[in-house]
C-alpha cells in the first residue's frame, strides 16, 4: 500500500472532460428565467411562474390528452413524397428525412382514437417540429383521414393547430389541401359532429385562412400566436404600430375571435365538457367510496343498499 496515495489523495479523477447535456435548462422565453428541464417537462411544458407556454410534440399532446395516455393511431394513405423534385440549399427529400429522424413523425399532423374522461374523440395533433408544422400533400390528407374516422365512429373531431402556413416545396399541390380540408369540415356538419379546434403556438398562414378557423368551438393557448400573416410584416405593409398583444389568444378573445382561452392543465377536461355538452352526453357519475371505520363495521352491510343506488344518479352535462 503507498502511504503517499492514501495520505494525498489525488483531484483529478479522469483526463477527460465530463460531457454535459446542453439542454438540462430552459430559458423563458417570456421572463428570461432559467428553469430545470425536468420542472417544465412535470408540467406540461409550461414554465412554472410564468405560466410560458412551450411547444408541444405531437405524441406528447396525444399522451396528455386521452385517457391513461392510451390511443388507437389511425393509418394515413401514401402521398408522392417530392412531387415538383423541389431543391433550394438542399433537396426536399433531405428535409422531409431529417425531420422524420428528428421527431419521430410521417409529416407534421398525427391522428388518434381514443377517450377523454370516457367521451369517444378522435384528435389530430400538428407537430410544429416537423417543417414548422407546414401543410403539405401528407399533412392535408391525415387531416383528411382523421375527420373520415371520426364520421365512421361517430366521433366529435378534435385538432390541435401548431404551423407556419402551407409548405412552399410543394407549390400549388400545398395550397390545394386548403380546400379539401374545408370541405371535410363541411362533411363533418353534414354528419351532425363536433368540430373543435385548439389553437397552439403559433398558427399562422394557410392553415388559420382554412380549418383553423372553421370551428363549432375555438379554444387558444394562453399567449398562442394566430393569424394569417405576423405582426411585423402587418406594420411594414400598413406602416402603422399594432396594438399590444396583437393576434395573441388573450387579444382574440377579448375581440371575440375565439371562444375561450384555457390553461394546457385545464384543457382535457375542458375538451370532455364541451364533447359532452354538444354530444348530449351525461357526466360520468362520481362514485364516493365510505371511509372505513372500525365503529360502523356491523353498519356496512346496511349502507351497501344507499351506496350502490347514490351511484346510479345521472347529473345533467354542464359547461
Amino acid at each position: 500500500m503507498n502511504w503517499i496515495s492514501d495520505v494525498v489523495r489525488p483531484k483529478i479523477k479522469t483526463l477527460f472532460r465530463r460531457e454535459v447535456p446542453e439542454n438540462l435548462w430552459i430559458k423563458c422565453p417570456e421572463t428570461g428565467q432559467m428553469v430545470f428541464h425536468k420542472d417544465v417537462e412535470a408540467n406540461l411544458n409550461v414554465i412554472p411562474g410564468s405560466n410560458y407556454h412551450m411547444r408541444l410534440g405531437a405524441v406528447q399532446r396525444l399522451k396528455i390528452t386521452f385517457d391513461d395516455g392510451e390511443w388507437e393511431e389511425v393509418s394515413v394513405p401514401e402521398v408522392p413524397l417530392d412531387p415538383l423534385k423541389f431543391r433550394d440549399e438542399k433537396r426536399y427529400t433531405d428535409r422531409v428525412r431529417d425531420a422524420r429522424t428528428k421527431t419521430g413523425l410521417t409529416d407534421a399532423i398525427k391522428v388518434g382514437i381514443g377517450a377523454v374522461e370516457g367521451q369517444p374523440v378522435t384528435i389530430a395533433v400538428q407537430d410544429i417540429n416537423f417543417i414548422g408544422g407546414s401543410l403539405g400533400l401528407a399533412a392535408g390528407e391525415a387531416f383528411i383521414r382523421g375527420a373520415e374516422a371520426a364520421i365512421e365512429r361517430n366521433t366529435p373531431f378534435i385538432i390541435f393547430t401548431a404551423s407556419g402556413g402551407a409548405r412552399m416545396q410543394e407549390g400549388i399541390l400545398s395550397l390545394m389541401q386548403m380546400p379539401r380540408t374545408t370541405i371535410m369540415v363541411d362533411r363533418l356538419r353534414e354528419a351532425r359532429l363536433p368540430y373543435i379546434v385548439v389553437l397552439t403556438n403559433p398558427t399562422t398562414g394557410g392553415v388559420t385562412a382554412s380549418y383553423a378557423m372553421l370551428g363549432d368551438i375555438h379554444i387558444a393557448e394562453p399567449g398562442a400566436l394566430v393569424g394569417f400573416a405576423g405582426p411585423r410584416v402587418i406594420e411594414q405593409t400598413i406602416r402603422e404600430k399594432l396594438p399590444e398583444g396583437f393576434q395573441r389568444a388573450e387579444y382574440l378573445h377579448e375581440h371575440g375571435m375565439v371562444d375561450l382561452v384555457v390553461s394546457r392543465h385545464e384543457m382535457k377536461s375542458t375538451l370532455a365538457r364541451i364533447c359532452r355538452f354538444l354530444t348530449h352526453q351525461p357526466k360520468p357519475p362520481v362514485v364516493e367510496e365510505p371511509e372505513a371505520d372500525e365503529d360502523l363495521e356491523g353498519a356496512a352491510g346496511e349502507a351497501g343498499d344507499d351506496i350502490a343506488s347514490a351511484s346510479d344518479t345521472r347529473q345533467v352535462p354542464s359547461l
